[in-house]
């Protein structure tokens, strides 16, 4: 790609979708072993060798796709190259194998993600869960489809507009926070459904969940993906200040977000407030 080039999204989205399940592929000759090699990074967080496989497999198919454009990995160097990031005006923003603890443990809800961003928000994104037969992607302008089973065809996907009653609730299983328990407690009747990894965005843009509210940390690589595929959707990811999620900032963290499949509710409302001091 050219400086200054726009890249064709649609001419992309068919090898991000291959990269995607091939790194997935290479994570399911980990899966379900008696016994998993665990190392963990100086966050702590667990990383396998089907992590680092899975890296390897997406971030070579990407340098070769389109040579000029950056990749950013949970398994690359994240820090290093967290001070060039202001200048990309084109990134690839990659989780090779999103929810590690569940895949540890044996759990089928684990994805690969792949987006891409351009000036901070996600225009194209690839989420498989290889263990499932689920394949999500989007890119912008050309809607959002999943693919369900062994070689399903895609179908196009939809968001709930308006969220239905009782409100259809997801939550992590890993990260549970008493912020949280008050915020669902606000919606009035509700149903919680606790899903690992970014299939909680997958299954808001089917139009199975109403809202996800995450008042835990998470990373930029963890939420790009299924961002893009629910924003081609219908919905809508934002900070707790009303902005929508940003890609590429200085910090590879995340604000807590809402994330819906009906960005003209105001979620925002049943935010605990802050008590008297």
């Amino acid at each position: 790609m050219r400086a200054g080039q726009t890249p064709d999204l649609s001419a992309l989205i068919g090898p991000a979708r291959e990269l995607a399940r091939g790194a997935g592929q290479l994570a399911m000759r980990f899966f379900g072993k008696e016994r998993v090699e665990v190392d963990y990074k100086s966050d702590r967080s667990p990383v396998t060798a089907a992590d680092r496989a899975a890296h390897e497999h997406i971030a070579a198919g990407l340098e070769r796709l389109e040579p000029r454009m950056p990749v950013l990995s949970e398994e690359s160097d994240p820090e290093t190259l967290a001070a060039q990031r202001s200048g990309w005006a084109w990134h690839w923003l990659v989780d090779p194998l999103d929810g590690t603890r569940q895949f540890i443990r044996g759990h089928p809800e684990f994805t690969v993600n792949i987006a891409l961003i351009h000036r901070g928000r996600p225009v194209l994104g690839v989420v498989d869960a290889p263990a499932l037969e689920q394949h999500y992607f989007s890119y912008r302008g050309g809607g959002a489809f999943c693919c369900e089973g062994a070689g399903g065809a895609p179908q196009a996907i939809r968001a709930t507009q308006p969220p239905a009653r009782p409100r259809r609730v997801l939550a992590s299983g890993s990260h549970p926070a008493p912020v949280l328990d008050r915020y669902v407690a606000a919606l009035g009747e509700a149903r919680r459904r606790v899903v690992s990894s970014s299939l909680k965005f997958g299954l808001l843009a089917k139009g199975e969940a109403d809202v996800y509210a995450r008042m835990w940390p998470t990373s930029e690589w963890d939420t790009a993906a299924g961002h893009a595929v629910l924003e081609s959707a219908g919905g809508s990811v934002f900070a707790l200040d009303g902005q929508p999620l940003r890609y590429g900032k200085q910090s590879n963290k995340n604000p807590f977000f809402i994330a819906c499949g009906d960005p003209a509710h105001n979620w925002l409302q049943y935010l605990p407030q802050p008590g008297p001091r």
